[in-house]
């Protein structure tokens, strides 16, 4: 469920899941208004429907559904993007940050113990990686956005668990976030709206993972930014498909074999 949504890859994903787990599952996407959210999911699940994943720009709104089990890692985002509809209420998680940690750590190598991060944004789907990345243990993870305000928010509701893993964690304006990091993450709808990269180049330095957390065309102009200042850029196919694995895994009690779907996924792309 999202808008737009028409560009999703996740009934793909999750069909062919399925099909490798013997699971009977049926998959799509539902374009939903912008002010209309309650009213969609209610309709979804009067309909029938057992569980879905949320994409822009509803994760807020979906973690302020009434009758939410929330996981501790939803609730701390605030956010979810995969419910489950149980007898005694809804099941909500936030399987991004597992995902994006995941991918950058097993899919790409590229190990987040002691590094320095940027997290670009403070939207929904910022707010539900920024738990899971601070659990990889980083040394300093600096979160940007376009409010600082907002930014600001994110940091100290997070402050606890970053204090708990010895990671320094700070909110910083755009054009102030200095640099270089080892890892850039671009958190933000800009991708989407085609609008260029908010932060300066000093933040890259050759070698850098720049990871665009959306896919496709909406990824290429922040790849092509993070590539030519010598950066190893990565979109977010990876993220998609491992956090489509850990909600399969919640919906159905069974582990799908994510890197091969990954790598057929980049195949069938290609």
């Amino acid at each position: 469920m999202g808008n737009p949504v028409e560009h999703s890859k996740s009934p793909w994903i999750h069909a062919r899941f399925a099909e490798l787990t013997g699971q009977t599952l049926q998959y799509g996407r539902r374009l939903i208004a912008l002010d209309g959210f309650v009213q969609g999911v209610a309709a979804f699940r009067a309909e029938g429907g057992r569980g879905c994943n949320i994409t822009v720009p509803f994760k807020f709104e979906a973690g302020a559904l009434p009758g939410l089990h929330m996981t501790p890692r939803a609730a701390l985002a605030q956010a979810c993007n995969t419910l489950r509809f149980d007898a005694d209420g809804i099941f909500a998680d936030n399987t991004d940050g597992l995902g994006l940690v995941d991918d950058i750590t097993r899919n790409a190598g590229v190990p987040l113990a002691g590094q320095r991060l940027l997290l670009i944004g403070a939207g929904g789907a910022a707010a539900g990686v920024l738990g899971p990345l601070i659990e990889a243990g980083p040394a300093h993870i600096t979160v940007t956005n376009r409010t600082v305000g907002k930014a600001g928010t994110l940091v100290q509701r997070h402050a606890p668990l970053a204090a708990q893993h010895g990671v320094q964690l700070e909110a910083s304006e755009l054009q102030a976030v200095g640099g270089p990091y080892d890892v850039v993450i671009n958190g933000t709808a800009s991708s989407l709206a085609g609008a260029g990269v908010p932060v300066p180049d000093s933040v890259l330095k050759p070698g850098t993972l720049a990871v665009d957390m959306m896919y496709g065309p909406a990824a290429d102009a922040f790849m092509h930014w993070a590539t030519s200042h010598g950066a190893v850029a990565r979109d977010g196919l990876g993220m998609l498909v491992e956090q489509a694995a850990e909600a399969f895994t919640a919906w159905r009690g069974v582990r799908p074999p994510s890197a091969q779907v990954l790598d057929e996924l980049r195949r069938t792309l290609a």
